[in-house]
């Protein structure tokens, strides 16, 4: 598969990068995708939320009142649940919510998520470029002449830009994360994909 690759001011550069059909083309796995977004999601979480039940409670253990009797229900202390400032029955505790997937199942997601974007044309190419401070502004204006803003974007970079990735934290729709970082998350929370050139290359080059 081949796409024009674009200048920053929206102008084709004449250029064609060449995606590789089996990481581009393939024929989109769903389940694939489903288990390592949830995985990713997953792995996203704290699990730290902690409430304290009865045995945790600071309160006195003395009977409230005689067991038989009194008018009313038994109880035995303040701790529970049923009062003010009681324990808490089956509250969350800390839990490891993490899982794993084999590297063979993550990468078919990831290239089935890929192949998504291709079918449907939402992957645009763009030169290697730098910035020389971090220019909101100036970045909005380069997705603006590729006809990537409006929407979730997803740009790609061969390698770490801190002036590309400081340009781009104030707009809330773009999301700007390295080829190292790439997942099937970020692809498919994403409606529009913009890459650098070269990005393809080193894709390519870790699926042998």
């Amino acid at each position: 598969m081949n796409l024009p690759v674009y200048k920053i001011d929206g102008t084709q550069s004449g250029k064609n990068a060449v995606l590789a059909d089996d990481i581009f083309a393939i024929e989109p796995n769903d389940h694939a995708i489903y288990l390592d977004v949830v995985q990713y999601l997953a792995n996203q979480r704290h699990g730290n939320a902690k409430t304290k039940d009865r045995s945790e409670i600071a309160h006195s253990t003395k009977k409230l009142g005689r067991q038989k009797g009194g008018g009313g229900a038994r109880h035995g202390s303040l701790k529970a649940n049923i009062f003010v400032g009681g324990g808490r029955v089956f509250g969350p505790v800390p839990r490891f919510y993490h899982n794993k997937l084999n590297k063979k199942l993550k990468s078919l997601a990831r290239c089935s998520a890929l192949s998504y974007k291709a079918k449907e044309n939402a992957i645009t190419m763009v030169e290697p470029f730098a910035m020389d401070a971090p220019k909101t502004k100036e970045f909005a204006r380069i997705l603006a002449n590729l006809k990537a803003d409006g929407r979730k974007v997803l740009v790609v970079l061969p390698q770490n830009s801190d002036n590309i990735y400081l340009s781009s934290r104030n707009l809330p729709e773009v999301n700007v994360i390295t080829v190292d970082e790439i997942n099937t998350y970020a692809i498919m929370n994403s409606n529009a994909m913009v890459m650098v050139d070269g990005v393809q290359d080193i894709l390519a080059e870790r699926k042998k």
